[in-house]
């Protein structure tokens, strides 16, 4: 059984299935699951703003009969007075039986799990990876469009540079085959190359778009995203990007009356207000059934006690991404792991050169 869910494509395809199986579960019987966490303690740890991820995995172990402690803003944390990482993870760890963490620096989640005794779940770090949304996104075309994840014509838009959301489900959908993706963005925010390339690796095709209205029609889900205003380093940057690209009513009537919109939420002006009421938007429902999944993954990683990290090599240069933990906390050990020819940095997988 796994120790920590600091990314989906560690969970073996057994545990992924046995997660997705309790899932659906909890979802048809909810009652029955009313104590499966009586006495066990979450600590939310949220160093960035979050609405649905943080109820979200609150709902669910109060759900499942357990309590939770944390914080919502690191300011009103230990963190303001300068706590380090490694200082909040062992002293929360006294408290609570695992921890949810999301943090603004890539690569902050595997940092917390060398140093946590207890659990630790990836509740997003910066423009990285996001493993529960990933598994909402996946349940939620499971349940509701094609359990195989096999098949599928998928559209994701808005953006790919920054969007964690997306990056998280690319990467998952690496481990499936026979789906065709199309991704739809500026140059500028555009889907880095070593995501599509392991997409394609594994027997999926890819296509490079510009616009939704070129691949509308054949597509059986679109994953909308907003456009990440603060992972860019000037608004005039943000400005530049916003707006462009906007799923409306008029461009909905080329698309299949099964079509599954998808979206891990917020939006903003990407998806208009009108469309919310349309029955194949499914975003509200994607966001209700993150729950259950939640609810699974918490029963399922408290089941054993945590094992202790393995830690592949330590490298004798820091990563370059500015915005990987390893750089912007101390002590940290250059921890790196190898796929392959490449060696790649441990906490945020930017390619080591």
């Amino acid at each position: 059984m796994f120790s920590d869910l600091i990314d989906f494509n560690d969970l073996s395809f057994s545990n992924r299935e046995s997660i997705f199986e309790l899932a659906h579960d909890i979802c048809d019987n909810p009652v029955e699951y009313g104590e499966r966490c009586k006495g066990k303690i979450l600590a939310s740890l949220f160093y960035e703003p979050s609405t649905r991820t943080n109820f979200s995995f609150q709902a669910a172990m109060l759900r499942l009969g357990g309590s939770v402690i944390g914080f919502s803003d690191s300011s009103s944390s230990s963190v303001s007075k300068g706590e380090s990482l490694k200082d909040t993870v062992k002293i929360v760890s006294n408290y609570a039986d695992v921890i949810v963490m999301r943090h603004h620096y890539e690569g902050a989640a595997y940092a917390a799990s060398i140093y946590s005794p207890i659990p630790v779940i990836n509740a997003g770090d910066g423009g990285h990876l996001h493993p529960t949304q990933t598994m909402t996104d996946l349940f939620t075309i499971g349940k509701l469009k094609n359990k195989s994840m096999q098949g599928l014509n998928i559209g994701i838009c808005g953006d790919l540079l920054y969007g964690r959301t997306v990056h998280s489900l690319i990467k998952a959908f690496s481990l499936y085959s026979d789906n065709i993706f199309y991704f739809i963005s500026t140059p500028e925010l555009k889907v880095p190359e070593y995501y599509t390339r392991e997409l394609i690796k594994n027997g999926n095709k890819v296509f490079i778009l510009n616009s939704i209205e070129e691949c509308i029609e054949k597509l059986d889900i679109i994953y909308m995203t907003r456009i990440q205003r603060e992972r860019f380093a000037k608004e005039s940057e943000y400005i530049k990007q916003a707006g462009i690209y906007v799923l409306d009513k008029n461009k909905l009537t080329k698309a299949k009356p099964d079509l599954a919109i998808l979206h891990p939420l917020p939006k903003n002006d990407e998806i208009t207000p009108d469309i919310d009421d349309d029955p194949r938007a499914l975003y509200f429902k994607q966001a209700e059934l993150g729950m259950y999944v939640r609810m699974a993954l918490l029963i399922k990683i408290l089941e054993k006690e945590k094992l202790p990290k393995n830690i592949d090599g330590i490298y004798n240069k820091k990563c370059a991404n500015i915005n990987c933990i390893v750089n912007n906390e101390h002590g940290l050990p250059n921890i790196t792991k190898s796929s392959e020819n490449n060696i790649y940095c441990a906490y945020c997988e930017f390619e080591m050169v």
